[in-house]
């Protein structure tokens, strides 16, 4: 009896030992996962992601792994999941992800402002805002918003901010049924937007403030200032990207995080990887800021 005792004794402690090797190694795992939805797909943003994450792991001492989002659904879904730990998200798949409790907004990036009569870069100025765009031929007659009625557009997704939500949102309150005057299709990207519009297969875009400086260099061909002019700047107001983590994640690490962040623009490495998206500097979040953006999409809606 004894022995069977020290047997059974002996197998438990075994089991014990191999339980709880496991849960270290699974309790263990520090990684963080970052991830951003890329401006464009031109299949260059996950090496371009690269040196990012070595950033990161290098600052945080711990292992970072950076994803490319699909979409803009793709990224709140991830948050929700808790499969990533830090978003790099536009404004509207923020506001999606906080409102299901996927996400927390720790900063808001800073970008180059623009003047809103020339459409070109204000030098040395930021913003924390910026505007939808609305862009034609410039040969096109249209001048107003309400000669968009009986046009063919183009747009991003229905969650992106300035690609869909606030021209539709602003389109609407003009008195424009967007549903049946307007012929709408949506593509991935805003280059493709752009040609769209070039080469007259629709009448409009639907893009963010500056899409014409910051995609320049992806057409050879054509003067994106000479044979696009802007009709419509949103009167709303979009706050710019959130770095958002998730909101159970541990006090200590988010204020680490935060602080990498704010520092980047004063390190040579940090400012090479904030170009990435074109993100000059951070500031802290306020989410009265990302609240507007539930304002119209409700307005995009209805």
């Amino acid at each position: 009896m004894a022995f069977r005792r020290f047997v059974r004794a002996f197998f438990g402690l075994i089991v014990l030992m191999i339980l709880t090797a496991c849960g270290s190694s699974d309790g263990g795992d520090d990684k963080l996962v970052v991830q951003f939805v890329p401006t464009n797909n031109d299949g260059t943003m996950e090496a371009k992601s690269e040196p990012f994450a070595e950033y990161l792991s290098e600052k945080l001492d711990r292992e970072v792994e950076v994803t490319v989002a699909t979409d803009y659904s793709t990224i709140v879904e991830a948050m929700d999941a808790g499969q990533v730990d830090i978003g790099i998200m536009p404004p509207a798949a923020y506001v999606q992800a906080r409102d299901s409790g996927g996400a927390e907004a720790i900063l808001t990036s800073q970008l180059g402002d623009y003047d809103q009569e020339t459409g070109l870069p204000l030098e040395g100025e930021r913003t924390n805002t910026f505007k939808g765009e609305i862009l034609v031929r410039s040969d096109s007659d249209m001048t107003e918003l309400t000669d968009l009625r009986g046009k063919t557009v183009v747009t991003l997704s229905p969650n992106s901010a300035s690609g869909y939500i606030y021209p539709i949102a602003e389109l609407r309150e003009a008195g424009i049924d967007t549903t049946n005057d307007l012929t709408m299709t949506s593509v991935s990207d805003i280059p493709s937007e752009l040609s769209a519009v070039l080469s007259e297969q629709v009448d409009t875009a639907f893009v963010f403030e500056g899409a014409r400086n910051v995609f320049a260099s992806f057409f050879t061909e054509d003067d994106l200032f000479e044979d696009l002019k802007v009709l419509y700047l949103t009167e709303g107001d979009i706050p710019n990207d959130a770095i958002a983590v998730q909101p159970e994640m541990d006090a200590e690490l988010k204020e680490e995080i935060k602080t990498i962040f704010l520092n980047m623009e004063e390190d040579p490495a940090g400012a090479e990887v904030m170009a990435i998206w074109g993100h000059l500097g951070y500031e802290e979040a306020a989410e009265s800021a990302y609240d507007t953006i539930s304002t119209y999409t409700d307005k995009a809606t209805e």
